[in-house]
Formats: C-alpha cells, sequence, structure tokens
C-alpha cells in the first residue's frame, strides 16, 4: 500500500511539473474510477505525507528546505487530491469542451 502511495505521489510530482493545457473531456468510466480509487488513495497520500513531514521537520529546518519538504510531502498530494477536476489526470486542468 506504501509503494503504491508512493508511486501516486512520484507521478503527480512528474505531471506537477507540465505545462498547463486543455485535455479531452474525461470519461465516465475515467470519473468514476477517479472517484472511487485515485482520490480515496490521494487522501490517504496527503495524510501519510503531511505525517511525514510533521516528523521530518525538525531535520528539513536544519537543512534548509522547509519549503521544498512540505511542496512534495503534502502540496502536490493535496493539490492533486482537492484541485483536479474529477477524472483529469493532470493538475489545474480543465476538460476542453466538446
Amino acid at each position: 500500500m506504501a509503494v503504491a502511495v508512493g508511486l501516486v505521489v512520484a507521478s503527480l510530482a512528474a505531471t506537477a511539473q507540465e505545462p498547463q493545457r486543455l485535455e479531452p473531456r474525461p470519461s465516465g468510466g475515467a470519473m468514476i474510477a477517479d472517484a472511487l480509487i485515485a482520490r480515496p488513495l490521494l487522501a490517504v497520500a496527503t495524510l501519510g505525507g503531511t505525517a511525514l513531514f510533521v516528523v521530518s521537520l525538525p531535520f528539513s529546518a536544519l537543512g534548509g528546505n522547509v519549503d521544498a519538504a512540505a511542496e512534495t510531502l503534502v502540496k502536490t498530494p493535496a493539490q492533486a487530491t482537492f484541485r483536479r477536476c474529477l477524472g483529469c489526470t493532470s493538475i489545474n486542468s480543465r476538460p476542453a469542451e466538446r
């Protein structure tokens, strides 16, 4: 389970770097899979990343990379969970109108 969550977070971090573009409108199946599978896993990744961030905060503060740790462990999974449209594969994307 932890490996799956890690893979989801890693793939979302990679897609967060892509420029914004319009995607084709997601299908009903993609929306259902997103709502029943991806969003709950991403919510778990957000909670797990927040817990890891809190645990690593003293070390991040000593190393001077609190912002980078927060971006990777908390912000990216939270954006993927709450800011993506249902069924979309990238953050901040809008489906193209047909």
